[in-house]
Protein backbone atom coordinates (compact mmCIF):
# COMPACT_ATOMS: atom_id res chain seq x y z
CA UNK A 1 0.00 0.00 0.00
CA UNK A 2 2.73 2.43 1.00
CA UNK A 3 4.58 1.66 -2.45
CA UNK A 4 1.34 2.41 -4.04
CA UNK A 5 1.08 5.77 -2.22
CA UNK A 6 4.43 6.93 -3.28
CA UNK A 7 3.93 5.86 -7.18
CA UNK A 8 0.59 7.45 -7.39
CA UNK A 9 2.69 10.64 -5.67
CA UNK A 10 4.93 10.44 -8.30
CA UNK A 11 2.48 10.03 -10.93
CA UNK A 12 0.53 13.11 -9.87
CA UNK A 13 3.77 15.55 -9.88
CA UNK A 14 5.19 14.51 -13.59
CA UNK A 15 1.75 14.95 -14.80
CA UNK A 16 1.44 18.76 -13.08
CA UNK A 17 -2.01 17.95 -11.24
CA UNK A 18 -0.48 18.74 -7.90
CA UNK A 19 -0.55 22.36 -8.12
CA UNK A 20 2.25 24.37 -7.27
CA UNK A 21 2.54 26.55 -4.20
CA UNK A 22 2.54 30.64 -4.74
CA UNK A 23 5.35 32.99 -4.35
CA UNK A 24 5.06 35.88 -2.03
CA UNK A 25 7.75 39.33 -2.51
CA UNK A 26 8.23 41.53 0.22
CA UNK A 27 9.81 44.79 0.04
CA UNK A 28 12.96 45.66 2.39
CA UNK A 29 12.89 49.50 3.48
CA UNK A 30 15.98 49.13 5.18
CA UNK A 31 17.66 46.73 2.80
CA UNK A 32 17.16 48.22 -0.48
CA UNK A 33 15.89 44.59 -1.06
CA UNK A 34 12.93 42.37 -1.99
CA UNK A 35 12.71 39.05 -0.02
CA UNK A 36 11.17 36.17 -2.31
CA UNK A 37 9.61 33.31 0.27
CA UNK A 38 7.83 30.25 -0.27
CA UNK A 39 5.03 30.30 2.18
CA UNK A 40 3.79 26.70 1.78
CA UNK A 41 7.30 25.68 2.70
CA UNK A 42 7.45 28.18 5.03
CA UNK A 43 11.44 29.23 3.54
CA UNK A 44 12.65 31.98 2.90
CA UNK A 45 14.04 31.47 -0.29
CA UNK A 46 16.49 34.34 -1.44
CA UNK A 47 16.69 38.70 -1.00
CA UNK A 48 17.34 40.63 -3.88
CA UNK A 49 18.72 44.09 -4.16
CA UNK A 50 16.05 46.13 -5.64
CA UNK A 51 16.68 50.06 -5.12
CA UNK A 52 16.39 52.86 -2.71
CA UNK A 53 13.81 52.57 0.09
CA UNK A 54 11.44 50.19 -1.68
CA UNK A 55 7.56 50.45 -0.44
CA UNK A 56 4.97 49.62 -2.67
CA UNK A 57 4.50 46.27 -4.21
CA UNK A 58 2.05 44.74 -7.03
CA UNK A 59 2.19 41.72 -9.39
CA UNK A 60 0.70 42.18 -13.16
CA UNK A 61 -2.58 40.16 -13.43
CA UNK A 62 -0.41 37.30 -16.02
CA UNK A 63 2.24 37.25 -12.90
CA UNK A 64 5.40 37.89 -15.71
CA UNK A 65 5.85 40.98 -13.95
CA UNK A 66 6.48 42.95 -10.60
CA UNK A 67 6.63 46.12 -10.02
CA UNK A 68 8.25 47.73 -6.65
CA UNK A 69 8.30 51.42 -5.92
CA UNK A 70 11.75 52.23 -4.79
CA UNK A 71 11.16 56.03 -3.23
CA UNK A 72 14.34 57.22 -3.12
CA UNK A 73 14.93 56.35 -6.35
CA UNK A 74 11.84 58.27 -7.91
CA UNK A 75 10.86 55.42 -10.12
CA UNK A 76 8.79 52.37 -10.05
CA UNK A 77 10.87 49.31 -10.86
CA UNK A 78 9.86 46.42 -13.14
CA UNK A 79 11.23 42.84 -12.63
CA UNK A 80 10.33 39.86 -14.26
CA UNK A 81 9.14 37.58 -11.79
CA UNK A 82 11.02 34.45 -12.78
CA UNK A 83 14.19 35.76 -13.66
CA UNK A 84 13.73 38.66 -10.71
CA UNK A 85 16.39 41.12 -13.12
CA UNK A 86 15.16 45.04 -13.77
CA UNK A 87 13.48 44.64 -17.32
CA UNK A 88 12.17 48.47 -17.09
CA UNK A 89 10.98 51.27 -15.06
CA UNK A 90 7.62 53.67 -14.69
CA UNK A 91 7.66 57.34 -14.40
CA UNK A 92 6.05 57.14 -11.08
CA UNK A 93 6.83 61.16 -9.96
CA UNK A 94 8.75 62.24 -7.35
CA UNK A 95 8.81 60.07 -3.92
CA UNK A 96 6.36 57.04 -4.77
CA UNK A 97 5.11 55.00 -1.95
CA UNK A 98 2.12 53.05 -3.01
CA UNK A 99 -0.20 52.77 -5.77
CA UNK A 100 -2.51 50.68 -7.45
CA UNK A 101 -3.18 48.91 -11.19
CA UNK A 102 -6.33 48.90 -12.71
CA UNK A 103 -8.39 45.86 -12.88
CA UNK A 104 -7.61 45.92 -16.11
CA UNK A 105 -4.34 46.49 -16.13
CA UNK A 106 -3.58 48.85 -18.21
CA UNK A 107 -3.30 52.03 -15.86
CA UNK A 108 -1.14 52.91 -12.61
CA UNK A 109 -2.16 55.29 -10.10
CA UNK A 110 0.88 56.52 -7.94
CA UNK A 111 0.73 58.21 -4.74
CA UNK A 112 3.14 61.75 -4.66
CA UNK A 113 3.33 61.82 -1.05
CA UNK A 114 5.67 64.83 -1.19
CA UNK A 115 4.69 66.39 -4.15
CA UNK A 116 0.50 66.07 -3.27
CA UNK A 117 -0.28 64.55 -6.54
CA UNK A 118 -1.21 61.16 -8.17
CA UNK A 119 0.43 59.75 -10.90
CA UNK A 120 -1.36 58.17 -13.75
CA UNK A 121 0.75 56.26 -15.40
CA UNK A 122 0.09 53.90 -18.89
CA UNK A 123 2.05 50.78 -17.76
CA UNK A 124 2.67 49.73 -21.70
CA UNK A 125 3.57 52.66 -22.61
CA UNK A 126 6.10 53.20 -19.96
CA UNK A 127 4.88 56.91 -19.96
CA UNK A 128 2.68 59.52 -17.26
CA UNK A 129 -0.48 60.45 -18.71
CA UNK A 130 -0.90 63.12 -16.23
CA UNK A 131 -0.70 64.34 -12.55
CA UNK A 132 -4.01 64.98 -10.03
CA UNK A 133 -3.74 67.48 -7.46
CA UNK A 134 -5.17 65.87 -4.47
CA UNK A 135 -4.90 66.89 -0.39
CA UNK A 136 -1.94 67.04 1.53
CA UNK A 137 0.16 63.97 2.24
CA UNK A 138 -1.33 61.29 -0.04
CA UNK A 139 -0.98 57.59 0.81
CA UNK A 140 -3.39 55.05 0.63
CA UNK A 141 -4.66 54.29 -2.92
CA UNK A 142 -7.26 52.50 -4.69
CA UNK A 143 -8.69 51.45 -7.77
CA UNK A 144 -12.47 49.94 -7.59
CA UNK A 145 -12.94 45.73 -9.40
CA UNK A 146 -15.25 47.99 -11.70
CA UNK A 147 -13.13 50.08 -12.76
CA UNK A 148 -14.87 53.39 -12.46
CA UNK A 149 -13.66 54.90 -9.42
CA UNK A 150 -9.68 55.44 -7.98
CA UNK A 151 -9.48 57.04 -4.40
CA UNK A 152 -6.55 58.87 -3.15
CA UNK A 153 -6.78 59.20 0.91
CA UNK A 154 -4.75 62.53 1.81
CA UNK A 155 -3.00 61.69 5.47
CA UNK A 156 -3.30 65.60 6.58
CA UNK A 157 -6.20 66.74 4.87
CA UNK A 158 -8.13 63.70 6.55
CA UNK A 159 -10.17 63.43 3.22
CA UNK A 160 -11.14 60.27 0.45
CA UNK A 161 -10.45 61.90 -2.89
CA UNK A 162 -12.88 60.51 -5.67
CA UNK A 163 -11.34 59.93 -8.98
CA UNK A 164 -13.34 59.45 -12.27
CA UNK A 165 -10.90 56.83 -14.19
CA UNK A 166 -12.46 58.09 -17.54
CA UNK A 167 -12.04 61.73 -17.29
CA UNK A 168 -8.87 61.57 -14.40
CA UNK A 169 -10.98 64.07 -12.50
CA UNK A 170 -11.79 64.17 -8.80
CA UNK A 171 -15.45 64.24 -8.75
CA UNK A 172 -16.23 64.21 -4.77
CA UNK A 173 -14.08 64.27 -1.15
CA UNK A 174 -15.25 62.81 1.50
CA UNK A 175 -14.13 63.98 5.06
CA UNK A 176 -13.07 61.07 7.18
CA UNK A 177 -11.33 60.23 10.56
CA UNK A 178 -7.90 61.65 11.21
CA UNK A 179 -5.00 60.35 9.09
CA UNK A 180 -6.26 58.17 6.60
CA UNK A 181 -3.68 55.56 5.52
CA UNK A 182 -5.30 52.82 3.70
CA UNK A 183 -8.75 52.14 1.40
CA UNK A 184 -10.15 48.86 -0.23
CA UNK A 185 -12.76 48.10 -2.25
CA UNK A 186 -15.09 45.18 -1.49
CA UNK A 187 -15.05 42.96 -4.94
CA UNK A 188 -18.64 43.72 -5.88
CA UNK A 189 -17.52 47.81 -5.73
CA UNK A 190 -20.51 48.51 -3.73
CA UNK A 191 -18.52 49.57 -0.75
CA UNK A 192 -14.85 51.21 -0.13
CA UNK A 193 -13.30 50.14 3.91
CA UNK A 194 -10.53 53.19 4.79
CA UNK A 195 -8.72 53.18 8.32
CA UNK A 196 -7.56 56.06 10.08
CA UNK A 197 -4.44 55.60 11.43
CA UNK A 198 -5.08 58.34 14.64
CA UNK A 199 -8.99 57.59 15.44
CA UNK A 200 -8.19 53.72 15.97
CA UNK A 201 -11.10 53.58 12.99
CA UNK A 202 -11.95 51.69 10.05
CA UNK A 203 -14.42 53.31 7.92
CA UNK A 204 -17.36 51.72 5.78
CA UNK A 205 -17.95 54.12 2.84
CA UNK A 206 -21.68 53.36 0.18
CA UNK A 207 -19.46 53.83 -3.03
CA UNK A 208 -23.00 55.15 -4.96
CA UNK A 209 -23.39 58.00 -2.05
CA UNK A 210 -19.30 58.33 -1.56
CA UNK A 211 -20.53 58.90 2.36
CA UNK A 212 -19.46 56.57 5.73
CA UNK A 213 -21.88 53.99 6.87
CA UNK A 214 -20.77 52.65 9.22
CA UNK A 215 -17.54 53.51 11.25
CA UNK A 216 -15.84 50.59 13.64
CA UNK A 217 -13.72 51.35 16.35
CA UNK A 218 -11.03 48.98 17.19
CA UNK A 219 -10.31 48.68 21.03
CA UNK A 220 -8.20 45.77 22.58
CA UNK A 221 -7.90 45.04 25.93
CA UNK A 222 -4.42 46.62 27.98
CA UNK A 223 -3.48 48.29 25.23
CA UNK A 224 -3.72 52.58 24.72
CA UNK A 225 -5.68 53.65 22.20
CA UNK A 226 -2.19 55.35 20.87
CA UNK A 227 -0.72 51.95 20.31
CA UNK A 228 -3.92 50.62 17.92
CA UNK A 229 -2.92 52.59 14.46
CA UNK A 230 -4.52 51.01 11.68
CA UNK A 231 -3.29 50.99 8.40
CA UNK A 232 -3.20 48.24 5.70
CA UNK A 233 -7.28 46.53 4.64
CA UNK A 234 -8.61 43.88 3.03
CA UNK A 235 -11.82 42.40 2.13
CA UNK A 236 -12.43 38.72 1.13
CA UNK A 237 -14.23 38.43 -2.36
CA UNK A 238 -17.15 37.16 -0.54
CA UNK A 239 -17.48 39.98 1.31
CA UNK A 240 -17.47 37.77 4.49
CA UNK A 241 -14.96 39.07 6.98
CA UNK A 242 -12.14 42.32 6.54
CA UNK A 243 -9.20 42.45 8.14
CA UNK A 244 -7.22 45.14 9.34
CA UNK A 245 -2.79 45.50 10.15
CA UNK A 246 -3.35 47.51 13.64
CA UNK A 247 0.39 48.87 13.33
CA UNK A 248 2.01 49.02 16.61
CA UNK A 249 -0.86 47.13 18.50
CA UNK A 250 1.36 44.17 16.60
CA UNK A 251 -2.40 42.32 16.06
CA UNK A 252 -4.42 42.03 12.97
CA UNK A 253 -8.43 42.55 13.37
CA UNK A 254 -10.86 40.31 11.82
CA UNK A 255 -14.13 41.64 11.37
CA UNK A 256 -17.25 40.55 10.36
CA UNK A 257 -18.09 42.25 7.03
CA UNK A 258 -22.20 41.82 6.98
CA UNK A 259 -22.16 42.71 10.92
CA UNK A 260 -19.19 44.88 11.36
CA UNK A 261 -18.32 43.30 14.22
CA UNK A 262 -14.98 42.93 15.80
CA UNK A 263 -14.87 39.00 16.21
CA UNK A 264 -11.18 38.63 16.58
CA UNK A 265 -7.07 40.37 17.19
CA UNK A 266 -4.45 38.20 15.57
CA UNK A 267 -1.24 38.62 17.17
CA UNK A 268 1.15 38.96 14.62
CA UNK A 269 4.63 41.01 14.32
CA UNK A 270 5.69 44.09 15.51
CA UNK A 271 4.41 47.29 14.01
CA UNK A 272 2.49 45.31 11.43
CA UNK A 273 2.01 47.35 8.02
CA UNK A 274 0.73 45.50 5.20
CA UNK A 275 -1.34 42.40 4.11
CA UNK A 276 -1.83 40.55 1.09
CA UNK A 277 -4.25 36.95 -0.01
CA UNK A 278 -2.55 34.34 -1.37
CA UNK A 279 -4.81 33.67 -4.18
CA UNK A 280 -7.16 31.16 -3.45
CA UNK A 281 -7.90 33.60 -0.25
CA UNK A 282 -6.97 30.61 2.49
CA UNK A 283 -3.86 32.51 3.83
CA UNK A 284 -3.34 35.76 5.03
CA UNK A 285 0.53 37.36 4.61
CA UNK A 286 1.46 40.55 7.01
CA UNK A 287 4.20 42.50 7.02
CA UNK A 288 5.94 43.42 10.26
CA UNK A 289 8.24 46.12 9.79
CA UNK A 290 10.11 46.51 13.54
CA UNK A 291 10.67 42.66 14.01
CA UNK A 292 11.66 42.47 10.67
CA UNK A 293 9.36 39.23 9.71
CA UNK A 294 6.49 38.35 7.89
CA UNK A 295 3.26 36.35 9.37
CA UNK A 296 1.08 33.81 7.95
CA UNK A 297 -2.21 33.36 8.70
CA UNK A 298 -4.67 30.47 7.94
CA UNK A 299 -8.32 32.26 7.21
CA UNK A 300 -10.16 28.93 7.36
CA UNK A 301 -9.15 28.68 11.61
CA UNK A 302 -7.77 32.67 11.72
CA UNK A 303 -5.09 31.24 13.18
CA UNK A 304 -1.44 32.34 12.78
CA UNK A 305 0.46 29.21 11.78
CA UNK A 306 4.17 31.11 10.81
CA UNK A 307 6.53 33.77 11.46
CA UNK A 308 9.07 33.92 9.13
CA UNK A 309 11.88 36.30 9.44
CA UNK A 310 12.95 38.37 5.85
CA UNK A 311 14.59 40.95 6.36
CA UNK A 312 14.73 44.90 7.63
CA UNK A 313 11.82 46.96 8.00
CA UNK A 314 9.31 44.75 5.61
CA UNK A 315 6.81 46.98 4.49
CA UNK A 316 4.82 45.81 1.39
CA UNK A 317 3.81 42.84 0.09
CA UNK A 318 2.75 41.01 -3.22
CA UNK A 319 1.69 37.16 -3.96
CA UNK A 320 2.14 35.50 -7.11
CA UNK A 321 0.09 32.79 -8.20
Amino acid sequence: MQKFKITMLAAALLSGSIAHAETVFVTLEKDNAIAIVDPIEGKLLKTVTIGQRPRGIAVSQDGKQVFVATSDDNTIKILDSATLQEIGNLPSGEDPETFAISPDGKLMYVSNEDDNEVTVIDIAAKKALTKIKVGVEPEGIAVSPDNKWAISASETTNMLHWIDTKTSKIVENTLVDPRPRAANFTADSQQLWATSEMAGTVMVLDTASKQIVQTIKLEVQGLTSEQIQPVGVLIDKDRRYAYVAMGPSNRVAVINAQTYQVEKYLLVGQRVWNLAFSPDQKRLYTTNGASNDISIIDLEAHKVTKSLAVGRYPWGVAVKP
